[in-house]
């Protein structure tokens, strides 16, 4: 490589086969802001470590064992908690303990824990009108909705960004067709740059995407539609009534009574602005701990932090909620789920709940079998192997869940 030539194109740092480098150290290509951890000791995750690795299971006819699954499916990290003890820990392609990695639409799930929390404190009713909390949406297709439709991305607003040109290829070549269409919006977001001189018209920060949307394609509640825009506009409603920035929010309401090992961070676009649906970073320890807290019904370190209420609610999506997902296009990632105030139910029996986020990001979490395990991952930009690797990813989870019950 010549002296002072790009290592890694500012445009797409963030796809195969960069990611698996640039998703431990996001903080190094786009803006971000600081979640504190604060200044009190660790919430301690004890260990009793065991082999797992020869644990098998079975999906789509094809016989793995964990150690296999771990090395095959672009492994970052991988934690597993059971009876709140670290039973393994697993660190890969050069990740270590410190790192923050990013959360991508896992950040969704944090963003509405931290949702819970406000509605909890009286700061938001989830029966009201978005445009209660943001009356500058009234001339959107936001008109109507809900906030709990924007929780569970039921909100009946196409995804089309008005009077923006759409001749903007040259701005996008390291893109996939279906990353222009589904992710155009990390130019406005500034994960990547753009040449606003050159277009003008395009928004320049994640609110101006927002007031753009002007359509409305289905009625709001009757259909599950994954957008990751739904979440920014909750965290907005959350700035708005607090008067607090989104960092400080997640900092003071989450991180600190939790007990946090290591700060974390999250992507701001232009407008300082903090991407939650899909710029969160922190460790596989403090994911970890994000997840324990929910087996432990919101209540970590003597505090009730998330409302237990809350927590029960999520998992009890309704009747109507399983079959609007089951009529959608992620069925095939969780045939029997649900969605509901941003977690992914697994079924409506166990009702397992999930974090989910592109590229291999997952927060599994089974109170039933106080249960838990984390993955990190570089999945390549293929739709269809990560389709694969995710339903592989839930049956190795299951199958080690199993095996510890059994122990």
């Amino acid at each position: 490589m010549r002296p002072g030539g790009e290592m890694i194109p500012r445009t797409g740092w963030d796809i195969s086969p960069y990611n698996q480098w640039t998703w431990q150290r996001v903080r190094d290509w786009t803006p971000t802001a600081s979640i504190w951890r604060g200044q009190g000791p660790a919430l301690p995750l004890p260990e009793r470590l065991s082999d797992i690795d020869g644990i098998e299971f079975e999906t789509n006819g094809r016989r793995s064992n964990i150690r296999q699954f771990l090395e095959s499916s672009f492994t970052d990290g991988f934690l597993v908690l059971s009876r709140g003890e670290i039973v393994a820990e697993t660190y890969m392609n050069g990740m270590e303990p410190h790192c923050q990695h990013l959360a991508m639409s896992v950040s969704k799930s944090i963003t509405g824990a931290l949702f819970g929390i406000l509605v909890h404190k009286g700061l938001i009713d989830t029966d009201s009108l978005v445009t209660r909390y943001l009356p500058e949406l009234e001339a959107t297709a936001y008109r109507g909705a809900k906030v709990q439709h924007l929780l569970d991305m039921a909100a009946g607003v196409k995804y089309a960004i008005a009077n923006t040109k759409t001749h903007i290829d040259e701005q996008l070549k390291p893109a996939a067709a279906w990353w222009k269409n589904e992710h155009i919006e990390k130019l406005a977001m500034g994960w990547w740059p753009m040449d606003y001189a050159k277009y003008p018209d395009y928004p320049k920060n994640t609110w101006e995407i927002i007031l753009r949307l002007a359509e409305q394609e289905a009625p709001h509640g009757a259909r599950f539609s994954y957008r990751g825009i739904e979440s920014d506009v909750l965290g907005f409603i959350m700035q708005r009534v607090t008067g607090k920035m989104l960092p400080e929010l997640f900092s003071s309401e989450l991180w600190v009574p939790m007990g946090a090992e290591e700060d974390a961070y999250v992507t701001v676009d232009q407008a300082g602005f903090a991407l939650t649906d899909g710029g969160f970073n922190a460790t596989l320890r403090d994911y970890a701990r994000f997840a324990l807290l929910h087996l432990r019904g919101g209540k970590l370190n003597g505090k009730q932090i998330i409302p237990l209420e809350w927590i029960e609610t999520t998992r009890g999506a309704s009747d109507d909620l399983f079959r609007i997902f089951g009529e959608s296009g992620e069925r095939p990632h969780m045939p029997e789920g649900a969605y509901h105030n941003t977690f992914w139910i697994e079924d409506a029996k166990r009702r397992a709940f999930t974090c989910r986020g592109y590229g291999g990001q997952l927060i599994y979490m089974d109170p039933q079998a106080d249960f838990a395990a984390v993955k990190l991952s570089h999945f390549p930009d293929d739709g269809a192997l990560s389709t694969r690797l995710t339903l592989e990813a839930l049956a190795a989870i299951h199958a080690i869940r199993d095996e510890l019950m059994r122990g």
